[in-house]
């Protein structure tokens, strides 16, 4: 599975900003998206996933309530991101996985794919 992710940039606290992450290849493997940001000096950490069989979603609480992470039906996945913290402020990667059980999502090795990272900023 190939993975391109798009829509990051620059805005200010309390800002929002649309991630996109189209996927191709053999998606038909595919069971969970994730999306995971890496700051400046950080670890890779788990923003939000959705299963594509059952549409179920998981987010990190830092992001519950702000973050929507969604898919359409021509295999492209979004994380809408609305009330963006400065801590915010990542390198943000789309990952695609065909064995990610429920409980399992938070951990980057779970999944597969990777696309290229599309970075955030958030101003103060």
């Amino acid at each position: 599975v190939q993975l391109q992710a798009s829509g990051g940039g620059l805005v200010q606290a309390g800002g929002s900003l649309r991630l996109s992450c189209a996927a191709s290849g053999r998606t038909s493997t595919t069971n969970t998206m994730g999306w995971f940001r890496q700051g400046s000096g950080k670890d890779r950490e788990f923003v939000a996933a959705q299963w594509w069989s059952t549409t179920a979603t998981s987010y990190a609480d830092s992001v519950k309530g702000r973050f929507t992470i969604s898919r359409d039906n021509a295999n492209t996945v979004y994380l809408q991101m609305n009330s963006l913290k400065p801590e915010g402020t990542a390198v943000y990667y789309c990952a695609a996985g065909s064995k990610v059980w429920y409980g399992g999502e938070w951990n980057f090795r779970a999944y597969d794919s990777w696309g290229q990272g599309t970075q955030v900023t958030v101003s103060s």
